[in-house]
């Protein structure tokens, strides 16, 4: 199909003239994007000509300006009013049957939340953040007072140890210093590096803690990081990191509805069923809040790595200070609302490249997750440009905005949960963009099998400051000791690529722009901490359009997808690495297995990426041959996909990755937690499944 694109004559010469795809280049200069014969790589690459030429700041300044005017928690009529907003800006800019899909699941407000210090001084912490004149937004009385969504309600008065990151090792250690937490309060910092504020939750609660509190300390996220709000990028010491603390690195979605879809008649579970709801009062505070706490501990002095950014000595407790906890929370099961819609595919349009973001925030979120839905808006807007005039991608690309992901990745989860059967059969690929900036510097985390796709894409894309690529000005930032690749394969949990990647095996991107962002969940992630900090210009929320757009484009139009199976099977490899000595004398033959296994797969791969290259040289590819090398591409995915999902998560299927309880990434997780606890006997059966799975994806590429 020659003439795809239709578009006039002189929109397209400042296509040509903007990016010199042909007039400037020489085909052996700039290869080819993988995937596409000469003839359609011609094609594809008008069409992101097209595409890069149109993303516009200023669209995003003006969708990020509406869509931060109100705080809109998932299921308050804010939030829903802008779901309607959504929709009507998909149908506006063309899309395909759109609609709003509810769901019933379980939230959490606040209804009452107290803490005060009783010994040995008095002291009422303000659970508010102070007001800036400049920003309108900072004074809202709408806005929440901090808290957890899914605490237990309940009040507790006991003597306070802190506790560092809330960590089992910090736990660890206050006992060899005879600190005993049970029955206490803990005062933890939600620490750098990061984790989970519900892994806090659930840590504290094993070890017997009767509460918890956690701060953010401005040795992690404050002045001792930079100048603060509304000077600068970081938080101020009224700043409170909201946020949900259920524990769904077990299970994530709806806690009544664990592993199916939470529609009109669903099955429910009780409370006292869920293993996700905590069984212990928690709350956030600021530093400003925590610091008379902090103040009146005695005991012994911190260990020097525990020290923070307060100006005095942190002592671990217990006491002098006493504080009592009174949380009463309100829990309805109530709506919450997806945002969908489609552009059809010409050729395949069962087969769905999903793109998506979510909309819900605690406060104003304007990083998170606001910036990303600008940036699909405006993607959603450039691609009916692109086809309104009747252009059509190969397959079918569908939009979706998320609800209550803030909760526990509520609204992606549910509806992977209601289209599985489909998602595994017909999901291409699912591409996550959360925040999309609040910075310059990319970061994304790919399966295996997609990186040197997108690394592809970051390396012809341009900065909008450096005038370098994506790529290069990336590792400028990091400097030549850079503690981390660019692109990561190694993916973990905290967003709505989860399910897709957890529950139904499908690749995935999960992609964004970083940068200083101390205001985190709070009151000043707002429209003008982004247009003063985060992305002035709004260049980076269109460079991210850019990018989305490319990737999507490429996926949905591919004669043949760009899964680089070698490249998976060497990280499989490596992750194997990394537990070897610890198993390899106990289970050395099964070991032996996966190991042929692998080499095996990996060498399959290496074939079909030849006879994909050779394939590729030719004029055109028939279409019953690229149907089935496709097919089989995406069948390998699936291969790892293990119905019984892991040892005390069965949520969790996919054998290759999973979640920390942290939310950080935990690869091959069935053997690596096994081996972790010394449970040999699981491990064997875990190596076996692995292998087993990789035996299956060797068969299905040598058959191609």
């Amino acid at each position: 199909m020659k003439k795809i694109i239709f578009i006039s004559l002189s929109l397209f010469f400042l296509c040509y003239l903007s990016y010199s795809l042909f007039s400037l280049v020489k085909d052996n200069e700039k290869p080819y994007p993988y995937g596409f014969t000469s003839e359609n790589a011609s094609i594809q690459l008008e069409a992101e000509a097209l595409l890069k030429s149109l993303p516009s700041p200023s669209n995003c300044r003006k969708y990020l300006h509406y869509l931060t005017e109100e705080p809109h928690m998932a299921g308050t009529e804010e939030n829903y009013q802008l779901a309607k907003y959504v929709r009507d800006k998909f149908i506006e800019f063309g899309l395909e049957e759109v609609e709003l899909v509810e769901y019933k699941v379980l939230l959490s407000y606040p209804k009452e939340i107290e803490i005060e210090m009783i010994e040995p001084k008095s002291y009422k912490a303000s659970l508010r953040e102070e007001g800036f004149f400049r920003d309108k937004d900072s004074y809202d009385s709408r806005v929440s007072i901090g808290f957890h969504a899914y605490s237990a309600s309940g009040e507790v008065l006991a003597p306070v140890v802190y506790a560092h990151g809330g960590n089992p090792e910090d736990y660890d250690r206050l006992k060899e210093m005879g600190i005993d937490v049970k029955g206490k309060i803990v005062l933890v910092r939600y620490s750098m590096p990061y984790s989970y504020r519900g892994f806090k939750v659930f840590t504290a609660q094993a070890r017997g803690a009767a509460a918890i509190l956690i701060y953010s300390d401005p040795m992690d996220d404050g002045y001792m990081r930079g100048e603060v709000y509304p000077y600068g990028p970081w938080g101020p010491e009224s700043h409170i990191q909201r946020g949900g603390v259920p524990f769904d690195f077990i299970c994530p979605g709806d806690p009544f509805t664990p592993g199916w879809p939470s529609v009109e008649g669903a099955k429910r579970i009780s409370p006292a069923e869920s293993k996700v709801l905590p069984k212990i009062i928690s709350a956030p505070l600021s530093w400003r809040d925590a610091k008379p706490i902090l103040e009146n501990l005695a005991g012994p002095v911190v260990p020097s790595k525990w020290q923070g950014g307060l100006p005095f000595t942190y002592h671990v407790g217990p006491g002098p200070a006493k504080v009592r906890i009174k949380v009463k929370m309100e829990e309805p099961v109530t709506s919450i609302w997806n945002v969908v819609g489609k552009i059809r595919g010409r050729e395949e349009p069962e087969k769905w490249v999903v793109i998506g973001n979510h909309r819900d925030a605690w406060v104003y979120g304007a990083v998170d997750p606001n910036s990303g839905t600008s940036s699909l808006l405006e993607l959603a807007r450039v691609m009916g440009e692109i086809t309104k005039d009747g252009y059509r991608p190969k397959r079918s690309i569908v939009f979706c905005n998320w609800d209550a992901e803030e909760y526990t990745l509520t609204g992606s989860t549910e509806w992977v949960e209601q289209w599985a059967e489909k998602l595994k059969k017909d999901g291409v690929v699912y591409i996550n963009v959360d925040s999309a900036c609040s910075g310059p510097l990319f970061d994304a985390n790919v399966v295996p099998s997609l990186k040197s796709f997108l690394t592809s894409i970051i390396e012809d894309v341009q900065d909008p400051n450096t005038g370098l690529s994506v790529s290069e000005a990336s590792k400028k930032i990091m400097g030549e000791e850079r503690i981390r690749e660019v692109i990561d394969t190694r993916v973990g949990s905290g967003s709505d690529h989860t399910a897709f990647l957890n529950f139904v095996c499908m690749p995935v991107i999960n992609m964004g722009f970083d940068g200083p962002y101390g205001v985190y969940h709070s009151q000043f992630d707002n429209f003008y901490w982004m247009s003063h900090f985060g992305d002035p210009q709004f260049r980076y929320h269109s460079t991210m359009t850019t990018i989305w757009g490319i990737a999507a484009l490429r996926l949905a139009n591919a004669d043949i997808l760009p899964f680089d199976y070698v490249a998976y099977a060497e990280e499989l490899s490596g992750y194997l690495a990394e537990i070897e000595d610890d198993v390899k004398n106990l289970l050395e033959s099964e070991l032996s297995l996966l190991e042929n296994n692998l080499e095996k797969f990996k060498s399959q791969a290496s074939k079909l990426n030849q006879e994909i290259k050779s394939l590729l040289s030719q004029d055109s590819v028939p279409r019953q041959t690229q149907a089935s090398i496709n097919t089989a591409l995406m069948e390998v995915e699936r291969c790892f996909f293990n119905q019984e999902g892991l040892p005390n998560r069965p949520w969790f299927k996919h054998l290759v990755y999973a979640c920390k309880y942290t939310y950080a990434p935990e690869v091959i997780p069935g053997i690596t937690e096994a081996v972790r606890e010394k449970d040999w006997e699981r491990a064997k059966s875990q190596i076996l499944l692995l292998s087993k799975a990789v035996e299956k994806a060797s068969s299905i590429l040598s058959k191609i």
